[in-house]
């Protein structure tokens, strides 16, 4: 089945182009099934191609899912067209008396400031708070899983000496488990952090599993499965370019920026790299798309009923 996305949102085309099915609203509509209802908070400055990444992982999978975009109402992107957040975008207190069986909340560029410190934190902890009744599985991807996790489990996070920055082989912990079967017993996932969770700070008593880590860059990927929550500490979603881009960026900016580990052939930045983590970035999706297929209600008014 395909995704349903909003109607005339640029990263349609894109989408399309990739052979991502997209499906129109008479269309979904007219089948006789319920599509999975999946909102996805992006905090990330170009929302656009964030857009693009993760619709292509949802895309992917073999059931309908309904996107709804997200963005914070106490803070607007200066790095995308105001139009574009009003044509597509809603916000908390548009959908709080909605039922969702799925919640991404996206990685943002600030992991260096406290949390307490950013402008949007209240109306992010109300969004974690609403999600606790209103979202059947949430999945945080980056400092959005760092602030997450913080806010449910009082884990801090910690600043690196340098920036982890580049494609880390990373072990999967338990490989029968619902969330990793099919991936790689070692896997390469992109990092890009200037902090850190460590696993030592992670309460006995949380039921947190940790699914992945690297010995590289630390802490991959946390389960909560019990409370269908996730937190991905990296960046699966990426594109090939896209530490190319960073690290050319932070060179041009005269910011203190090492090569990235592992990602251009020959360590060699003119060359171009190549994306060899694609296939497991499509399997952690699909599988917590699975997970939530499987056991979210089919009437969404009794989510988090239970």
């Amino acid at each position: 089945m395909p995704i349903r996305i909003p109607e005339n949102l640029p990263a349609r085309e894109t989408l399309a182009q990739e052979g991502v099915r997209l499906i129109g609203h008479d269309q979904a509509d007219r089948q006789d099934i319920r599509p999975l209802k999946i909102a996805m908070l992006n905090l990330m400055p170009n929302k656009k191609v964030t857009e693009i990444q993760l619709s292509r992982l949802l895309g992917a999978s073999p059931l309908q899912i309904e996107l709804t975009l997200l963005n914070t109402a106490s803070y607007q992107s200066r790095h995308v067209e105001p139009e574009h957040l009003l044509s597509f975008y809603k916000t908390l207190d548009q959908v709080e008396d909605q039922k969702f069986d799925g919640l991404i909340v996206t990685g943002a560029p600030i992991e260096q400031m406290p949390y307490e410190e950013v402008h949007y934190w209240p109306e992010l902890t109300r969004v974690f708070e609403w999600s606790k009744t209103n979202v059947h599985s949430t999945f945080g991807i980056c400092w959005g899983a760092q602030a997450m996790l913080y806010h449910t489990h009082q884990v801090p996070k910690h600043q690196l000496p340098t920036k982890k920055f580049g494609i880390y082989r990373h072990i999967n912990d338990d490989p029968s488990d619902l969330l990793m079967l099919g991936i790689n017993d070692h896997f390469m996932v992109p990092v890009s952090r200037h902090t850190e969770v460590r696993a030592s700070d992670i309460p006995k008593d949380s039921g947190l599993k940790v699914l992945a880590r690297s010995y590289g860059s630390g802490l991959c990927l946390l389960a909560d499965h019990a409370d269908r929550r996730y937190y991905m500490f990296n960046h699966l979603e990426y594109d090939a370019g896209d530490l190319d881009s960073e690290y050319k960026r932070d060179m041009a900016a005269g910011q203190p920026i090492d090569l990235p580990v592992n990602y251009y052939p020959d360590d060699d930045p003119k060359q171009h790299p190549k994306n060899n983590w694609r296939g497991h970035a499509h399997l952690l999706f699909g599988n917590w798309i699975n997970l939530v297929y499987q056991s979210t209600p089919y009437d969404l008014a009794k989510v988090r009923c239970d």
